[in-house]
């Protein structure tokens, strides 16, 4: 019986090959930032209001034009036929069935056109709620090829991956030997994109030389809405407004690339501070309860995203997985808006969340 998001994932390490286990639940280096993001979590407490209920609570959102049934997206993970069969296929059915927004790899197992045909034919009365995370590529002619890819199988908004000018370092990747896919299984998305490569599959460039002056060039060559997913630095938050980006993903990638940085829940307040309203700014890493989405929620979130745990949903039950993580996560969140006396999203504020103090907790 599947109670909570950590039961997928004991069952989930039982199944999985322990090498793609690790790939899943590691992180970079002594993994303090992976532990971090949960343990930021856990030193907020929440300070409920009483007697302000309302019989059903409104958990909708609607963001960059995709309306979704509650706050939770699929944030990018990859290799999702590492851990099942059908891979991102399912967990698109999952997701559009639960009603959330998700974002394709650009890493993903299956190609976008696929992912976004399968939450067509799970929902086919509605537009999918799709959106592409993208590496900017030096090359930018083949950047051009991905976006247009992207387009036109339906992605609604780009989400950029900026905090990876290298790879980060896994420990247990390196222990396991684990450096590329098994055969059968590529990056779908980085196959043909151009006339002349028949069969070829491009391989993702971590280059250190991209600078904000790609981010200009993304933003003239196409209309859909950017979001930067990594920035940490408040800086770097109002360098974002000024190149007209249009949201913000606040994510240490799950603790996958530089150990040692905050957790996100803590960078949370100054990020929203930075921003100042202009744009949203949504929040991943540690979300493992509906309570982690209230107290990111309360503290300025537009909303969170889940990449470990829709994993480990897919490994254990597949499809039937994703759809219970997201179910749950969607039965929790409104649990503890009730116990919390609020009647939707927007009666989520900061005077809702103390800080547990030190020694405590």
């Amino acid at each position: 019986m599947f109670l909570s998001v950590r039961d997928f994932e004991e069952v989930a390490r039982t199944r999985l090959d322990p090498v793609y286990y690790d790939y899943v639940a590691g992180g970079a280096r002594d993994e303090v930032t992976l532990r971090a993001n949960e343990e930021g979590f856990q030193r907020l407490s929440l300070l409920p209001r009483v007697l302000r209920g309302r019989e059903k609570r409104e958990l909708d959102v609607s963001l960059f034009g995709s309306r979704a049934s509650m706050p939770v997206l699929l944030s990018p993970t990859a290799f999702h036929r590492l851990v099942h069969p059908e891979g991102e296929r399912a967990t698109a059915r999952a997701a559009a069935a639960a009603g959330a927004i998700m974002i394709v790899s650009m890493a993903s197992t299956v190609a976008v056109e696929e992912v976004a045909a399968a939450v067509r034919a799970a929902v086919p009365d509605r537009a999918p709620a799709l959106w592409f995370q993208l590496y900017l590529q030096p090359d930018l002619e083949f950047t051009e090829a991905l976006v247009r890819r992207a387009t036109e199988a339906g992605c609604t908004a780009l989400v950029v991956t900026v905090d990876s000018p290298v790879l980060g370092l896994s420990e247990r990747n390196k222990r396991n030997g684990f450096t590329d896919l098994p055969e059968g299984l590529r990056c779908e998305n980085l196959r043909e994109l151009r006339g002349g490569e028949p069969g070829s599959v491009r391989q993702i460039v971590m280059s250190p030389e991209l600078s904000w002056e790609h981010v200009d060039w993304l933003r003239r060559h196409t209309a859909l809405p950017i979001l930067l997913k990594g920035v940490l630095h408040p800086e770097d938050a109002r360098l974002a407004l000024r190149h007209g980006v249009d949201g913000l993903l606040l994510s240490n990638h799950g603790g996958r690339q530089l150990d040692s940085v905050p957790s996100t829940v803590d960078l949370l307040p100054e990020m929203v501070d930075a921003v100042g309203g202009r744009i949203p700014v949504l929040l991943d890493g540690g979300v493992r309860r509906g309570t982690d989405v209230v107290k990111a929620l309360a503290l300025g979130a537009a909303a969170v995203g889940v990449g470990r745990p829709v994993v480990w949903g897919l490994a254990a039950d597949g499809e039937r997985g994703v759809r219970r993580v997201l179910e749950l996560l969607r039965e929790e969140l409104d649990h503890t808006l009730a116990l919390c006396g609020a009647g939707g999203l927007r009666d989520l504020t900061p005077d809702l969340v103390r800080r547990t103090p030190a020694g405590r907790g």
